[in-house]
């Protein structure tokens, strides 16, 4: 949608403004790269107009700053023993979401989720660990878990009502934030091989330690979350077992210092661990001249005054603020739900508002 507006604003002549110029930047979603890579002095603007937000009617002038944490494992792998059955576990039909702005909806997290399973029924049946893959995306809260595992034959009955009655619990823990969770143990085609005792212990060790969701919330911003952590990938492939999480966080000494709180969980568990592509927070300014404008101009055109609020939440204003510390910052957009997820949607209505609000908005710019 940001980018869409930026090019209507270069195509189109009868718009009122001053000099203009758009900034397009690649990799947002999974690096930053872009913005990482901008150059001092390629751009002459000093006030950033950044078209990233998902609530209509809302301007946001502060964000979070973020850090990845990884845990890598590498494991020997054994022959299947004689007499076992294998299964495809899979952890389902959670809904997922943005792992800054859901963090704190209580949603359940397909690999801890996963993670639990594994353990207790390794505990309890002789469950062995042969392959797993949970998540996709760093920055997204997993909503799946699919893992192979191989149980003894004579615990196969009681393995298959374990995960039943398993799911039940997972049921009823997230019954209002994710009541569509379903987990399953099906059959399936022996593996060639099974991970190590030792790594498998570790690994769960691992995931079951590392910090999850909500770690503090904003003593200063009402109803926003200051620091979370989220456990987003944990795949085997091809002998290794890699664990992705990204930290975020309103202060950056925080961010930086769970980062390495989780390293030392990693650690603790026998995988090598390092934190990478850290990016600062951008510091909110209530002075700013593009916040007093555009709340001026949106009461003059709908007649309420935006809200102004903080978000926990990557946007690419902190690294950009950071190269051009002369800019005057500001971020708007129309209402988007489900982001990063299957289930992603813009709500239509808002956007012509979007459009309306940033066309005005250019028209009274304030010089600078």
């Amino acid at each position: 949608m940001g980018v869409a507006a930026a090019m209507a604003v270069l195509e189109d002549k009868t718009l009122v403004h001053g000099p203009v110029e758009a900034l397009i930047t690649m990799d947002e979603e999974t690096g930053m790269t872009g913005a990482e890579n901008l150059k001092a002095g390629v751009l002459d603007g000093d006030i950033l107009i950044n078209l990233d937000s998902e609530d209509e009617g809302e301007l946001y002038i502060g964000c979070a700053g973020g850090i990845d944490t990884t845990g890598n494992f590498t494991y020997t792998p054994e022959d299947v023993p004689e007499g076992m059955a294998a299964y495809r576990i899979t952890v389902k039909g959670l809904r997922g979401g943005h792992s800054g702005l859901d963090i704190n909806l209580g949603r359940g997290n397909a690999n801890k989720i996963m993670n639990i399973l594994l353990l207790k029924g390794g505990e309890k049946y002789g469950v062995r660990l042969a392959e797993i893959d949970g998540g996709s995306l760093r920055n997204a809260i997993p909503r799946e878990s699919f893992a192979v595992a191989v149980v003894p034959e004579a615990n196969k009955a009681d393995f298959e009502q374990f995960v039943e009655e398993f799911e039940t619990i997972v049921q009823d823990e997230f019954k209002k934030a994710d009541p569509n969770v379903v987990i399953e143990a099906e059959a399936t085609e022996m593996p060639k091989n099974i991970i190590d005792e030792k790594t498998q212990a570790n690994l769960y060790t691992a995931v079951a330690t590392c910090p999850n969701g909500v770690i503090k919330m904003s003593e200063s911003v009402k109803g926003i979350t200051e620091t979370s952590t989220n456990l987003a990938i944990v795949k085997s492939e091809n002998g290794k077992i890699s664990l992705e999480s990204l930290q975020r966080s309103l202060i950056d000494d925080d961010k930086d210092n769970l980062g390495g709180e989780i390293r030392k969980v990693f650690e603790a568990a026998g995988a090598k661990a390092e934190s990478s592509g850290s990016y600062p927070g951008w510091k909110p300014n209530p002075d700013s001249s593009i916040l007093k404008e555009m709340k001026e101009v949106y009461n003059n055109k709908f007649g309420k005054v935006p809200e102004v609020k903080v978000i926990h939440a990557g946007l690419e204003c902190g690294i950009l603020g950071a190269t051009y510390t002369n800019w005057d910052m500001i971020s708007f957009g129309p209402t988007i739900r489900n982001p990063h997820s299957p289930d992603e949607m813009v709500n239509i209505e808002t956007v012509q508002l979007f459009w309306d609000f940033l066309v005005e908005t250019l028209k009274h710019a304030p010089k600078k």
